[in-house]
């Protein structure tokens, strides 16, 4: 999985599919044992696999789920594998405005759709008008924001689903300021955050009315590495594989950051990456 998480990390996985389709997923799934695991990777952004690997099945949407599609006046449709800065750019070109932040996630619609993922003041589910789903079993449904509880970077729902697109309700706008911003915001992306060395994004939640990495920069951290797995010089809220790291070198940084941010402000950091598979 290390080929396929954008830190670059990872053991393998039993199987790995990757759709032709959504017709194809459907049957797929179908065809599974119900108690078959299933993990859902897009970019592999915001996602630690760890060394042991991960049993059962994962299903690879990026790449595969690409369909992105004005659907009616504002109303843009895009597939979970479609990466969240293409349906900003899409967006902009369509001379629609709301979606600009998603160029700061690098991450696909599935898992921006699945952690409310944010940037620059957006949030996702702010923007969304409605998602369709699939089962264990292959079936596809469209939900209403309300069957979910939405949170920072949190999202809670029917169980045993997953998402396989959202519709995005946007605002008319002008196309050349959209442009504009998007460049600026990935401007402010590029000198704030290490974006040349394999990262996940951010490792932690912001706590409320606080900022995780200045948590981490003033517990002394900056710079602070478990093997070739470092925070970020360039921001704290980061770590970076500086080359060789193992998943396990992470997940032990991730754990030193917590102990000594609680020991030193007494909160306790919530992680925002997602953990899966098997140690060592």
């Amino acid at each position: 999985m290390s080929r396929h998480t954008s830190w670059r990390v990872g053991g393998p996985a039993d199987r790995l599919y990757i759709p032709a389709d959504l017709e194809d997923l459907a049957a797929f799934l179908a065809s599974l044992p119900p108690q078959e695991p299933l993990a859902w990777v897009g970019l592999g952004s915001n996602l630690l696999v760890r060394d042991g690997g991960v049993r059962g099945t994962v299903v690879m949407t990026s790449g595969a789920l690409s369909k992105l599609d004005l659907i009616g006046e504002a109303l843009v449709r895009a597939e979970a594998g479609v990466a969240s800065a293409k349906v900003a750019r899409f967006c902009v070109d369509q001379g629609l405005t709301g979606a600009e932040f998603l160029a700061g996630i690098p991450g696909t619609v599935g898992g921006a759709l699945a952690m409310n993922a944010g940037a620059f003041g957006g949030e996702t589910w702010n923007i969304v008008a409605a998602v369709e789903t699939i089962d264990h079993r292959g079936a596809l449904r469209v939900r209403p924001p309300a069957d979910y509880r939405i949170g920072y970077r949190a999202l809670s729902g029917p169980a045993g689903e997953w998402f396989v697109a959202g519709h995005f309700r946007l605002r008319a706008g002008d196309a050349a300021h959209g442009k504009t911003l998007i460049k600026s915001l990935l401007a402010r992306r590029g000198a704030s955050q290490p974006t040349q060395l394999p990262n996940a994004g951010s490792v932690f939640k912001n706590p409320q009315g606080d900022f995780a990495a200045r948590l981490i920069e003033t517990a002394g951290l900056k710079g602070a590495c478990v093997g070739r797995a470092c925070v970020s010089e360039l921001h704290a809220n980061f770590i970076v594989n500086n080359g060789g790291a193992t998943a396990a070198d992470i997940e032990r940084l991730i754990a030193r950051v917590q102990a000594e941010v609680e020991k030193r402000h007494g909160i306790k950091l919530e992680p925002e990456v997602r953990v899966i598979g098997e140690k060592d």
